[in-house]
């Protein structure tokens, strides 16, 4: 048995992890980025309590004659790998997105402006890309790292190969990185600058990229919501995507308008979150995140749908959070999803903070506190409601098991509740989808109790 930790008698030259790797299976022209190898047995422990050691000395090698790709950290760790989609310099914080489908929505998610994601899952590509997948027509994230080169695309609604994608999107990607090693680096240091530099000239300059990394601004302080943003007041009736369907030629369906009228403030919405807003046969229209509550309530809205979206709650709050109190005194229905229920509790008092490394993925558990049903969820998110701020009126309603924040809460007497993950599941398990038809419930309360 061994004893994990006494790590001083079992670290590893680079010869010892080249073999490794050998010994694995894994192709070293996969994972070119030797002083990320892990150094010691500890390593090895489960990635809730990975180390992710790597000594300065290890975290620079020479380049790889077919690296014509670098990922740098703010901290100057590098890692080598071949460039994807369009050759360039990107900088933003490196994040990990643990979900095995769904890269396309994910990358086109407004959530991820500003950030690289690293996606765990390593056959990244592998079914191409369509237009019925995206999120928004132009792509949020910064760049992406994946593990594994991209292959031919094999899905029967393939109508682009993803690296194509990438470049006509302007992406920039690094493959071939070791992702686990990376992300294990995150969880235990927590999320970072970094910047991908790809060139077919193969010539990059470390300590140059590192500085860029490094004096790049973090995400704390930073409102992308007015980025990211639509311009003026739009209509959605498009429903949700149904396998087999036979209604339109991409498989959306076709909703029935009934006489409900859904308000959603956009501060990055998906289009899944608004296909099943429209599914449940309201009236949907999407406004602008600063338009104001005097001109939102003069457009009759039963309930009020505050959207996901990316950047720093606090700073977005500065002018989102004036517009959600006056819509709290109008006692309309409102229900919050992500950066929406952030802002949402920022409104009732309540402070943010930064998370370690975020929730992001499509296979996070949570649970409902009135029931004790456990929920698969999708998450995406670097912030979290500070629990001792929220106000006693406020009813915690989720939570997550992996550390036990706040993933929902609810004022019943005010008609409004919001959650921290995803339930549009755009990607990921659609067991959370029931909260849409809890807000229509809620709504027809509401109007029924307004009219008595």
């Amino acid at each position: 048995m061994v004893n994990y930790q006494q790590k001083a008698s079992f670290l590893f030259t680079a010869r010892d992890s080249a073999f490794l790797y050998r010994e694995s299976g894994v192709d070293q022209d996969v994972s070119l980025a030797y002083p990320t190898l892990l150094v010691s047995f500890e390593d090895y422990a489960s990635m809730s309590d990975a180390k992710a050691i790597v000594y300065s000395e290890k975290r620079r090698t020479e380049q790889p004659a077919n690296a014509n790709a670098v990922l740098v950290l703010a901290d100057g760790t590098v890692f080598w790998g071949h460039g994807v989609g369009l050759e360039n310099d990107i900088v933003g914080e490196v994040c990990f997105n643990t979900s095995m489908t769904g890269y396309q929505e994910i990358i086109t998610d407004p959530s991820y402006a500003g950030q690289i994601i690293t996606f765990t899952f390593p056959h990244i590509g592998n079914v191409g890309t369509n237009l019925d997948d995206l999120e928004r027509e132009n792509a949020a994230a910064a760049g992406i790292v994946v593990k594994s080169d991209i292959t031919a695309a094999s899905n029967y609604r393939a109508t682009q190969d993803f690296s194509c994608w990438l470049a006509s999107a302007g992406l920039t990607g690094i493959a071939g990185v070791d992702t686990r090693n990376l992300t294990r680096r995150i969880r235990h240091f927590g999320a970072m600058n970094g910047i991908i530099s790809f060139s077919n000239k193969k010539s990059f300059d470390i300590d140059e990229l590192a500085i860029k990394a490094e004096s790049h601004p973090s995400l704390s302080g930073m409102d992308l919501a007015s980025d990211v943003s639509s311009r003026e007041l739009e209509k959605w009736s498009t429903g949700t995507w149904k396998f087999g369907s036979k209604e339109n030629d991409d498989g959306f369906e076709n909703t029935e308008r009934k006489d409900y009228h859904i308000v959603a403030i956009d501060y990055g919405a998906k289009r899944n979150i608004l296909r099943n807003l429209a599914q449940l046969g309201a009236k949907i229209t999407t406004v602008p995140s600063n338009l104001s509550a005097d001109a939102i309530l003069s457009l009759r809205p039963d309930g009020i749908f505050l959207s996901n979206g990316p950047g720093d709650p606090a700073a977005t709050a500065n002018y989102a959070v004036p517009i959600i109190k006056d819509l709290l005194n109008s006692n309309t229905p409102i229900f919050g999803i992500c950066l929406g229920h952030q802002l949402l509790s920022l409104a009732l008092g309540a402070k943010t903070e930064k998370m370690k490394s975020g929730h992001r993925g499509g296979n996070h558990p949570v649970k409902q506190i009135k029931t004790g049903r456990i929920e698969i969820t999708s998450q995406n998110h670097g912030f979290v409601i500070s629990e001792e701020t929220l106000p006693e009126s406020a009813t915690i309603t989720h939570r997550s098991l992996f550390d036990g924040s706040i993933e929902g809460f609810e004022i019943a007497e005010k008609n409004i509740f919001s959650v921290q993950y995803h339930p549009e599941a755009s990607p990921g398990p659609t067991e959370s989808d029931y909260l849409f038809c809890q807000f229509l419930e809620i709504i027809k309360k509401a109007r029924l109790s307004h009219n008595a």
